[in-house]
């Protein structure tokens, strides 16, 4: 078996902490710790929807991502000050919205949205999948808020939702890439996944040589066995069985 340079199995996560209510005023909000990454996930509730559903009884559900400028080994310029997004960070933000839509019964919503703001504190790889994984457990306590105060009659969220990489590294397929695997790796993939098993997104790159569709299937082996440990962790975050 290849040694990892974290020292872990192949099918070993890094040390997975999910930390709910930490932001005071957000509706929900919760701070992921995979390892060294680190991301703060706040819900904001707001009593409209996009022009686009205005009349349509449906609500919304978005996302908006970026890191601090030291979540890095060196000092990154914020977004804000460029004066625009860059293509990873818009596209980053898109994939945790839609994974995040993917279980929400919008209708359930009525005519209100929820912004996931996902703040990166601390980057060693897999941001984007901590920030989906992280954000459903701030989603779940804002609609259980909005239940609270009579906002809405019943749960929207059908389903559970996370994400976690998986890459080939020196040939050999693992779990939970951190950034020193993450940049050496042959291949890494995302994969989002929901509780009862469905595909949201799958990304997957070769870095060289192409890899076959039985490593790919290994990797999807491997993400399915990491997400269920990441299901039980938010189900004990947001409190239920």
């Amino acid at each position: 078996m290849t040694t990892r340079p974290s020292g872990r199995t192949s099918d070993a996560l890094r040390h997975v902490v999910l930390e709910p209510h930490v932001a005071r005023h957000a509706e929900g909000s919760c701070r992921i710790r995979m390892g060294n990454t680190e991301v703060l996930c706040t819900a904001s509730v707001e009593a409209r929807v996009p022009p686009f559903l205005r009349g349509s009884g449906q609500g919304w559900v978005t996302a908006e991502y970026g890191m601090l400028p030291r979540a890095t080994h060196t000092r990154g310029d914020r977004e804000a000050a460029r004066g625009k997004q860059s293509g990873r960070t818009q596209e980053i933000q898109r994939l945790i919205g839609r994974s995040l839509r993917a279980v929400t019964d919008l209708k359930a919503m009525g005519e209100m949205s929820i912004t996931l703001d996902c703040d990166v504190l601390t980057a060693d790889g897999g941001t984007r999948c901590a920030s989906i994984t992280g954000a459903w457990v701030a989603l779940h306590l804002a609609f259980r808020h909005c239940l609270s105060k009579n906002v809405i009659a019943t749960m929207p969220l059908k389903d559970q939702v996370a994400a976690v990489s998986c890459g080939l590294w020196q040939g050999e397929a693992v779990l939970d890439l951190d950034y020193d695997e993450d940049s050496k790796a042959q291949a890494d993939a995302n994969f989002v996944l929901t509780g009862k098993g469905g595909l949201v997104e799958v990304q997957g790159t070769a870095e060289g040589e192409p890899f076959s569709e039985a490593q790919l299937l290994s990797l999807l082996g491997l993400a399915r066995h990491g997400t269920g440990q990441l299901f039980r962790h938010q189900r004990a975050a947001v409190g239920i069985g």
